[in-house]
């Protein structure tokens, strides 16, 4: 399981003669979750949200998410929506209502997640957030106060059966580099025998679940050479986008100012052609997209002839001077 963490804290310092500066460092005992389940059934999921900073009253709450973009970003909506129905089974700490935090201090929260009978198979995204609350300063001083959350994302699939719904294809697959002509009627992409080759694998999944692509690009030159990248397994939402990650990978140019698969470094000459092979897990079709380029040494012939003329210009002017 690709395990990330949804992090966000924003600091408000308020201009007073005399501030205490308040610290906040929260943790969370499972940074994703996923779960497959039927309606008319629950689970219950420990998590652990610990305190590393001052003592401060805290707040858990739950909103849905969306895809932000093909970058793997997400938006929190405002309000909860959905059928997935959540509740905790503290005895004393109820959603949307705080609780105090000590410092170095933990507390287990149990999540309750019920989905009702009747409701629509598909994937539900939701964020399990803790939030600080503001608290009064102290008499003469004013509190500095850290205000911030973390947290953890669950992605929830919904169905009767079990299957779920992997509907996977290339929505593009191209090079960031070079230029295209005509060449006997195939578009063919010319590039710089040295340049750093940037490379966009982008998946789009039509289905009502997310998909975990995994797979490799390939790399064949014309004369025999070949060079395997393993695509990253990383979770790709239901009717959403994202460019994908492959690895290892050179560098980033700095003239490169998006978020690419795979940079290709080395010297390149003459054709190459480059394959992608996608599997979306046992029983799911494999997809394959391919592009191709041609590497010259452009900045070499250039230099080369730079130097000639030059040379022969030098060598002209001695002649007429003797």
């Amino acid at each position: 399981m690709k395990k990330f963490l949804l992090v966000f804290l924003t600091v408000l310092f308020l201009g007073v003669p005399i501030v205490t500066a308040q610290q906040l460092a929260l943790s969370v005992s499972i940074p994703l979750l996923e779960i497959t389940i039927k309606p008319g059934k629950s689970v219950l999921i420990a998590y652990t949200v610990g305190n590393n900073g001052d003592p401060t009253a805290l707040r858990a709450r739950i909103l849905p998410f969306r895809p932000k973009d093909n970058h793997g970003n997400i938006v929190i909506e405002d309000e909860f929506s959905g059928p997935i129905r959540f509740s905790l089974d503290n005895a004393d700490i109820q959603l949307d209502q705080p609780f105090f935090a000590k410092t170095k201090d933990s507390q287990q929260l149990l999540l309750r997640i019920r989905v009702p009978e009747g409701a629509p198979e598909g994937d539900y995204y939701y964020t399990f957030l803790t939030e600080s609350l503001p608290s009064p300063g102290t008499e003469g001083s004013t509190s500095s106060q850290a205000q911030g959350s973390i947290g953890t994302n669950l992605l929830i699939t919904v169905t009767n059966s079990g299957r779920v719904d992997i509907k996977g294809k290339v929505s593009n697959f191209e090079l960031l580099k070079g230029f295209t002509m005509n060449f006997f009627g195939k578009r063919v992409r010319i590039l710089d025998s040295s340049d750093k080759i940037p490379i966009v694998l982008e998946v789009e999944n039509e289905g009502r679940n997310l998909i975990k692509p995994d797979g490799d690009i390939v790399l064949k030159g014309n004369f025999g050479e070949q060079a395997k990248y393993a695509l990253l397994q990383q979770n790709i939402l239901a009717q959403s986008k994202r460019i994908l990650t492959a690895t290892p990978s050179a560098e980033i140019p700095d003239s490169v100012k998006q978020p690419v698969t795979l940079v290709l470094s080395g010297f390149f000459l003459g054709g190459y052609s480059l394959s992608a092979n996608i599997s979306f897990g046992e029983g799911a079709p494999n997809i394959f997209a391919q592009t191709s380029f041609i590497a010259l040494p452009f900045k070499f012939i250039f230099g080369f002839i730079f130097v000639l003329f030059v040379v022969i210009y030098l060598f002209k002017r001695l002649q007429k001077d003797n």
